[in-house]
């Protein structure tokens, strides 16, 4: 299995200690986080570079954003070799309404969506809402 150092210099980044740090803590998540949750897990952290490491985590496929309509965006690690394509790579996520974690349902994939002529998809965002196998 390859190391967290190998998988992001593989992906283009810099390997740092709060990138590790923040990195096995999503590792560590089984439902996506917000950054008010990453800056509560470390003490005395820098907001700045949490959401620097976490737009780079994105920007870089590393991390993907998920809009579960709840507080705020959430994040979730993406599978080892996601490339975050639209065509490919887009999962069903799911988010309970009694416990309000959201996790991926990376086993479950976002059909290819045709849109008309002249629109063009950059993203898509499925959300499943209801109770989850924990709360049921």
């Amino acid at each position: 299995m390859e190391t967290i150092e190998k998988h992001l210099e593989k992906k283009g980044i810099r390997v740092t200690a709060m990138r590790l740090l923040i990195y096995k803590f999503l590792a560590e998540k089984k439902s996506a986080v917000t950054l008010s949750d990453i800056e509560n897990a470390f003490d005395k952290v820098d907001r700045t570079t949490l959401y620097r490491t976490v737009k780079t985590f994105e920007s870089k496929g590393v991390v993907h954003q998920i809009n579960d309509g709840s507080t705020g965006t959430k994040y979730a690690l993406c599978e080892t070799n996601c490339k975050c394509e639209l065509e490919t790579d887009l999962h069903l996520h799911f988010h309970c309404n009694n416990c309000e974690e959201t996790v991926c349902l990376t086993d479950h994939k976002i059909p290819q969506i045709k849109v008309p002529d002249g629109f063009i998809a950059e993203n898509a965002n499925l959300v499943v809402k209801g109770i989850c196998n924990k709360c049921s």
